[in-house]
């Protein structure tokens, strides 16, 4: 890609992004990332918005005032984005791409952290990964994770979140607020996501193409591996073939839905023919009733 290209890619997803985020948060980004796991700080004075439910009673009953409890994390918070960027990522359907969806929704979240003077770093990887964005403030370095989104290209096409989630854990050495977009094709990432999950306050942004559930009648058919680059033919008129595709696919769909459930795992699923704004506000939405 044109420098001159990746510019305007870059400043037409920003534009979007920041025209975005207060419908995603619903103006209220405090309520949807902090107070999860955090340790008190101090008091001061309540501010209009505060949450009422950090008022110290306790405090407010002695003076002529309303105090409410300041946690660490409401000072500064830092967020990591670690993103898939395998060869799987270059796919999606009717839709955008996978990749494109992916740098959207990291620059709504990116410039939502630096507008509220946090810290935001980036993860890239593939079969390994690829690039390490140390979490950092200001516009121009959430631009650099933005541009780096869009045009990377890993050396390694294949997909090991098991790797990513385990350089996150011995990089990020503070609990952080960690999304981890993926379209989770890929086995044996169970433990290190459990760890991560305890570790840090983790939502997991599942990638899904509708072509993923459902497979169409379009006859013989070459089948390319985006990650391997391997060619297999598929006769796709076949019942038996669709019927047995469609029941692996709800089988580890259900697998791994139950196993986010098991260990507690914030996450929704983003359709690539689709707006991720629904179901992103509704995510954050259920973050903030939880609190």
């Amino acid at each position: 890609m044109e420098v001159s290209e990746l510019l305007k890619k870059v400043r037409r997803i920003e534009i979007k992004a920041k025209g975005l985020i207060n419908e995603m948060f619903s103006g209220d980004y405090h309520s949807a990332f902090k107070g999860r796991g955090m340790s008190f700080s101090e008091v001061r004075e309540y501010q209009y918005g505060d949450d009422i439910r950090n008022i110290d009673w306790n405090v407010t009953a002695r003076f002529d005032a309303t105090f409410v409890k300041v946690y660490e994390e409401e000072r500064e918070l830092t967020v990591m984005l670690v993103i898939d960027v395998s060869g799987s990522s270059h796919t999606g359907g009717k839709g955008q791409i996978k990749r494109e969806i992916m740098a959207e929704m990291a620059a709504i979240i990116a410039f939502s952290a630096i507008q509220n003077n946090d810290k935001v770093g980036a993860i890239l990887f593939g079969g390994e990964v690829e690039l390490f964005i140390p979490p950092r403030k200001g516009k121009s370095h959430a631009m650099r994770i933005i541009r780096d989104i869009i045009e990377f290209e890993p050396v390694n096409k294949n997909t090991n979140i098991g790797g990513a989630l385990r350089f996150l854990n011995n990089a990020i050495k503070r609990k952080s607020t960690v999304f981890l977009i993926t379209d989770f094709f890929d086995k044996g990432f169970e433990i290190p996501l459990k760890l991560a999950n305890k570790k840090h306050d983790l939502i997991a942004l599942r990638m899904k193409e509708s072509i993923e559930g459902k497979l169409p009648n379009f006859g013989i058919i070459p089948i390319r591996d985006p990650e391997t680059g391997k060619i297999n033919w598929l006769d796709t008129s076949s019942r038996r073939i669709r019927k047995t595709y469609e029941k692996e696919t709800i089988k580890w769909e259900g697998e791994l839905l139950q196993f986010f459930k098991k260990i507690g795992l914030d996450n929704t699923v983003i359709q690539t023919e689709g707006s991720y704004i629904k179901p992103l506000r509704s995510l954050f939405k259920q973050r903030e009733m939880k609190r």
